[in-house]
């Protein structure tokens, strides 16, 4: 048996035991987090409100008003990065056309995305992170295109987060590509999503990681008056909408429906992003999204890829497409005034520090399983070694018992196989890469090996 060594509990674990939890933080990813500035968000959320409405189907042409004054503000933003880059940030429009008889968008408009890709510094790291948020509001009539239509919080929350992102990030190199993007389309359908979802899947982008930022600034909810901006919520699909016969054998035949890739990039998110941010818990939500409702990662897991949403704790529904006006004795309309920036400068952490982590891992170990055969209450894990990318300077072997959610141990190694005093039949187990750093690759969920 390897030699291995118990690293720690998860801080959930720890804390819920009372046992003594150890964080370490790579002291330039928590240099980022803490240059996040709420001050710098609430001018970024005050100037997308400027523009009157960010509709779909609102003025292009106009240069204080509508939704072609916001992309160009976005996008002259993004660019203010790129001499401080070093010449690896790329900022570009990506034109698409959506609409017609019998749709949301009633007839064919050209919309714009804003994406901004921060070239990674390694030639053979293909991996591509991406973060995104939507850039278009709406009132309360889905074709309103000239209503105020603030959306300070759905999703110029998102988007400042993405800003700060951009600004912070691309003065540091990383070894993946990092690509943030401002969206359109999302109210009338997802259209900027989905347009991007398809791009990345005909060009063939190694995507590993896709974060969507979507309405992450409100910290206290409508009928239940809760408030709280210590909790925020990521959502993961369990089952992946994009699942071959091949995938559904394996997922039945290791009981995998709640270790999907997007479910351990969720995971991911949890430990990491707060290790680096004090004062806000994740909480992982077992759904691709809100009940009935989808966003703009949802057309990134329909294509196959890896992919989660980071969405407020709280809703308010008297701000959520709503008109702003006073009714019954309460503000409605999603103003500026009622969004919380310093919960949003935590939740921009929680997605810069998972990014940042992830861009900076090796890459995931390849062909990992659980040795069967035999009768045995011990658990033989075997995998290999990526091929690309920097060499692990050892692999973290995670674990928990089956009815939990969260990984409960981790593990130390440094060779390829690792036997533990622990049934394969009562724990799930996940395998990641690790640098001597302590920037870890998502978890892989292990199949079977033959002995």
């Amino acid at each position: 048996m390897k030699k291995f060594l118990l690293i720690f509990f998860f801080a959930t674990l720890a804390l819920a035991s009372g046992a003594q939890v150890t964080i370490n933080r790579d002291p330039e990813i928590k240099k980022m987090v803490d240059e996040i500035s709420k001050d710098r968000i609430e001018q970024y959320v005050r100037k997308l409100v400027s523009f009157h409405t960010r509709h779909d189907l609102s003025e292009q042409n106009d240069p204080a008003k509508g939704i072609g004054a916001a992309w160009n503000w976005i996008k002259e933003e993004m660019d203010k990065s790129i001499p401080v880059s070093e010449g690896r940030l790329d900022v570009r429009f990506e034109d698409y056309t959506v609409g017609g008889k019998g749709q949301r968008i009633p007839h064919k408009v050209n919309l714009k995305n804003i994406v901004a890709t921060l070239k990674g510094t390694d030639p053979g790291d293909e991996r591509i992170i991406v973060i995104s948020a939507h850039l278009d509001s709406r009132a309360t009539i889905d074709i309103d295109s000239t209503g105020y239509a603030p959306g300070a919080d759905d999703d110029g929350s998102g988007v400042a987060a993405i800003l700060e992102l951009a600004r912070i990030m691309s003065s540091r190199k990383f070894s993946a590509t990092i690509v943030f993007m401002a969206v359109s389309g999302e109210e009338q359908g997802l259209y900027g999503a989905k347009f991007m979802a398809t791009k990345a899947k005909q060009e063939n982008w190694n995507i590993i990681a896709m974060i969507n930022d979507d309405m992450i600034g409100n910290s206290g909810s409508s009928e239940t008056l809760l408030n709280d901006n210590t909790r925020v919520r990521v959502f993961s699909e369990g089952v992946p909408a994009y699942e071959t016969e091949n995938m559904a054998a394996l997922r039945k035949y290791t009981s995998g429906e709640n270790d999907s890739k997007s479910r351990e990039l969720a995971r991911y998110i949890k430990e990491t992003g707060e290790r680096y941010v004090d004062q806000l818990d994740v909480t992982l939500v077992f759904r691709n999204d809100r009940f009935g409702r989808g966003g703009d990662h949802t057309p990134f897991c329909q294509a196959g890829f890896t992919a989660v949403r980071i969405c407020e704790y709280n809703e308010n529904y008297d701000r959520t497409h709503k008109i702003p006006a006073v009714v019954n004795g309460i503000q409605e309309g999603d103003l500026p005034e009622y969004v919380d920036y310093e919960y949003v400068r935590k939740n921009t952490g929680i997605s810069l520090a998972s990014i940042a982590n992830l861009a900076r891992a090796p890459y995931e170990p390849l062909n990992c399983g659980i040795v069967a055969g035999g009768l045995t209450n011990k658990t033989t894990l075997r995998w290999e070694s990526p091929v690309n990318g920097i060499k692990p300077a050892g692999y973290y072997i995670l674990m928990r018992e089956t009815f939990q959610p969260l990984w409960q141990k981790k593990y130390f190694v440094t060779g390829n196989e690792v036997t533990l005093p622990y049934s394969r039949d009562n724990y799930f187990f996940g395998i990641q890469s690790v640098d001597s750093f302590g920037h870890e690759s998502i978890a892989v969920f292990p199949g079977q090996l033959k002995p």
